[in-house]
């Protein structure tokens, strides 16, 4: 997986390592209707998988606690609107309502945290045909990490950070709609008992 291009002339390096990051920021938020958060993750990843296929179960929200580790849920309350529980550091949970704010159907959608959320943040999902190998899909995120840079190396530090989380949530993807489950290295007791029979 690789962090997205940055579109800025003569800087190839990826989003979140440009050495000319207002200008990678603004790139990157091209798209988004209302940029909210000031903290930059942009991850890629490439899924052997029809792009129709991918783009209709990441845009039904209810399936996001199937890959993505750190949400608890998310209630999808009409077409545009939801409300998402996420786990962070220290057993505590926050929420947002949050609203799609462009969208065009099997290639991308664009959300943004309605005002009042525990997070701030906006971002795309973006999916592209990559020919034989399947759809590419890219994620970009802004948000504001609570408690700024300290509250950023805390969330870090318990594997709660936004950018540590996509990265690790797209693999969870790729694996869930290329094998139809999601590997993991932990095994339950009766698994224990079974292989030690």
């Amino acid at each position: 997986m690789a962090d997205t291009q940055s579109k800025t002339a003569g800087d190839d390096a990826p989003l979140t390592a440009s050495k000319h990051s207002s200008a990678a920021v603004d790139a990157a938020t091209d798209g988004l209707v209302e940029a909210r958060g000031d903290a930059l993750v942009g991850r890629a990843v490439t899924i052997n998988r029809p792009r129709a296929e991918l783009y209709a179960y990441f845009r039904d929200f209810a399936n996001l606690p199937n890959f993505m580790d750190n949400i608890e849920r998310v209630d999808v309350q009409d077409a545009t609107r939801s409300h998402w529980v996420v786990k962070a550091p220290a057993g505590r949970t926050v929420e947002w309502d949050s609203t799609i704010t462009d969208e065009v159907e099997g290639e991308y959608f664009v959300w943004a945290s309605e005002p009042g959320a525990d997070i701030a943040n906006s971002g795309r999902i973006e999916f592209r045909d990559a020919g034989a190998r399947g759809t590419v899909v890219t994620a970009t995120l802004l948000y504001d990490p609570p408690g700024g840079v300290v509250g950023k190396l805390i969330a870090k530090l318990f594997q709660r950070e936004p950018a540590i989380q996509a990265r690790r949530d797209l693999r969870r993807f790729k694996q869930l709609m290329e094998t139809g489950e999601v590997a993991t290295a932990a095994s339950t007791r009766a698994q224990f008992e079974e292989d030690h029979k």
